[in-house]
C-alpha cells in the first residue's frame, strides 16, 4: 500500500492508496502541520489512522510519497520512513522524475505541491489547465496543452488575509469564515466575510481572465483546504478535486518506482 503525505505550512495531509496503479484513496487524513513533531510521533500518529482500515505500517505499506514546504517536517518524515518501515520516503524535489517540463527560470523554485498539483491536473483534464490551490497561499498553476509547467501567480490566502485584518485592525475581531446573507453586509462580520470571499473570488476569477489570454480557454481546477467553499462561488473554476495533490504524488511515485533518485 502507498502513503501519499502532503506536508503545507498549515496543514498536513495524508492518503492511503491500495497501491501507485490504483486511482482509489482508501482513506485520507488531515492535520495541523507541527515543524517541532519528531519522527517518532510522526509514526504514532500514522499508525493511529491506519488502524481504522485495519492496516498495519510495518507490514502493510510498501511506499511513502511525499510533497513538503516545511524541511524540519521533511527530515522527520525521512527519518520516521527509514526507520520504521526499513525503505526510503520518495521525497519529491529536484531530481524526481515527473514527467513534465518545468520551464519556471529556476526550476527548483517551484514548490513541490505546484508541482503535484499540476501533473495530477493534466493527468485527469489535460491542457491547457489551470489549477487554483486555496491553502495557506492562495496559488495559481498554469500547464500548457502540450504539458508543461508554464508557471503562475502567488498571493497570501483567505486566512492570512483574515488574521493580517484581525492583527492590524483593533476595531476588527476575528469571524468564522463562512459565506454571507448577501454582498452587501449588513453586520461587521458580514461585511469582512464579504470582502474575503467575494473578494477572493473576484481576484481568482479575474487572474484565471489573465492567464487564458495567455493560454486560451482553459480547464480550471480548485484544490486545498478551502477549495470546497469558494469553488462554487466561482464562475472560472470547472471541478473541485479535493486530493489533487495526493493524486499527483501517487503518479509521480509511480514513475520512479519504490526506490526513488538518491536521497540528496
Amino acid at each position: 500500500m502507498l502513503l501519499a503525505i502532503d506536508v503545507g505550512n498549515t496543514q498536513t495531509v495524508i492518503g492511503l492508496y491500495a497501491d501507485a496503479d490504483s486511482p482509489e484513496l482508501i482513506d485520507h487524513w488531515r492535520v495541523a502541520t507541527n515543524a517541532e513533531r519528531t519522527s517518532d510521533e510522526h509514526v504514532l500518529l500514522l499508525q493511529e489512522f491506519l488502524g481504522f482500515q485495519g492496516v498495519r505500517f510495518d507490514e502493510d505499506i510498501d511506499g511513502v510519497a511525499v510533497s513538503s514546504g516545511v524541511p524540519r517536517v521533511t527530515g522527520a518524515l525521512r527519518e520516521m520512513t527509514t526507520r520504521y518501515f526499513g525503505f526510503p520516503a520518495l521525497v519529491l524535489g529536484p531530481g524526481v522524475r515527473t514527467g513534465m517540463p518545468i520551464l519556471y527560470d529556476n526550476p527548483r523554485d517551484v514548490g513541490a505541491d505546484r508541482i503535484a498539483d499540476a501533473v495530477a491536473a493534466y493527468d485527469l483534464y489535460g491542457g491547457p489547465v489551470i489549477v487554483v490551490d486555496f491553502g495557506t497561499a492562495t496559488s495559481l498553476e498554469a500547464v500548457s496543452a502540450a504539458g508543461e509547467y508554464l508557471g503562475g501567480a502567488i498571493v497570501p490566502g483567505i486566512e492570512i488575509s483574515l488574521d493580517a485584518l484581525y492583527a492590524r485592525a483593533s476595531a476588527l475581531r476575528r469571524v468564522e469564515l463562512g459565506e454571507p446573507r448577501s454582498a452587501i453586509g449588513r453586520t461587521t462580520i458580514e461585511s469582512i466575510q464579504s470582502g474575503v470571499l467575494y473578494g477572493t473570488v473576484a481576484m481568482v476569477d479575474g487572474l484565471v481572465a489573465r492567464f487564458e489570454d495567455e493560454l486560451g480557454p482553459s480547464t480550471v481546477v480548485a484544490t486545498g483546504g478551502l477549495g470546497g467553499l469558494i469553488a462554487p462561488l466561482s464562475s472560472s473554476v470547472q471541478h473541485h478535486e479535493p486530493w489533487l495533490t495526493l493524486h499527483g504524488l501517487r503518479l509521480i511515485y509511480r514513475m520512479n518506482g519504490p526506490s526513488g533518485p538518491p536521497t540528496p
